[in-house]
């Protein structure tokens, strides 16, 4: 069985982080090994939210997997809480990732062009560097301007400005780079890339669902690396988080009883596994 290691926090409540990443990425028939770096009691949307550090636990977590011998096919790192968790993440890849294991960076941090609570304003260039030594990086609009150190263009910023922002990040080291939460010359709403090795840009939407909510990111985030360690080609993968996302959000939306601060994504949950059993028989 594969084996994904996922570097993230556990937010009690919030359907976010490692509570949605351990089940799509089991979803996929593939095993996830959690490193938890901090727990929350909700999500950073609520106010007066406890934040336990496990920082300390990091580094004694990776001295253990080394000594055993453990392997991934892919690691994947989401929210973490702090530059010091940065730079032990820094070592986990060092340490596990080869040239057989693909390194997936989605820099957590910002939202609607503001950081989140608890991060000062060196906290992007740090992240900025930890995307350095990625494969693959899956920002958001907000995270994108804040690693390059530019003005936040709004959500519905123009084709061109989002481009211009992925040639940005380009610089940073990884091979493909895509913002996601973009929208979309048509009016539609999904991703814009970029393949740095070969400079061609690709873009997938679906229509805009009137409803905004947390840990949608996440969501797609944890589709894709599944996807990815399935051996699903990488636009095909990119397609199947989108989508995935998509029907989370407009089941959310079209539910009476639904919460403001997060999608029912276990809802779709069957709709994800009849997808990812269509494209591994392709």
């Amino acid at each position: 069985m594969k084996r994904i290691m996922t570097i993230q926090d556990i937010s009690c409540i919030g359907k976010c982080s490692l509570t949605v990443a351990l089940p799509i990425i089991s979803s996929f028939g593939i095993e996830t090994a959690i490193v938890p770096t901090a727990v929350l009691s909700t999500h950073t949307q609520f106010q007066g939210f406890t934040f336990r550090d496990l920082t300390e636990d990091l580094d004694p977590i990776r001295e253990h997997w080394k000594k055993e011998g453990f392997r991934f096919s892919a690691i994947y790192t989401g929210y973490l809480g702090s530059e010091r968790q940065i730079s032990i993440v820094k070592n986990y890849l060092k340490d596990f990732k080869t040239p057989e294991t693909v390194a997936i960076i989605d820099p957590v941090m910002a939202d609607n062009g503001k950081l989140y609570a608890g991060f000062d304003e060196h906290f992007p260039e740090k992240m900025a560097s930890l995307c350095g030594e990625a494969d693959i990086i899956l920002p958001n609009l907000s995270e994108a301007a804040l690693m390059l150190g530019v003005p936040y263009p709004g959500e519905d910023a123009a084709p061109e400005v989002t481009k211009k922002l992925l040639k940005g990040l380009a610089k940073l080291g990884a091979k493909l780079v895509v913002i996601t939460g973009v929208t979309l010359s048509d009016g539609t709403f999904g991703f814009l890339g970029l393949n740095v090795e070969t400079g061609e840009f690709f873009e997938y939407g679906n229509p805009k669902v009137p409803f905004k909510s947390h840990g949608t990111g996440d969501i797609f985030a944890s589709t894709f690396t599944g996807a990815i360690a399935k051996g699903i080609p990488t636009f095909d993968a990119l397609k199947l988080a989108a989508d995935y996302v998509t029907a989370c959000i407009k089941n959310t939306y079209e539910d009476p009883n639904r919460v403001n601060y997060a999608v029912n994504f276990e809802l779709e949950l069957p709709y994800l596994m009849k997808r990812i059993e269509r494209l591994s028989t392709k």
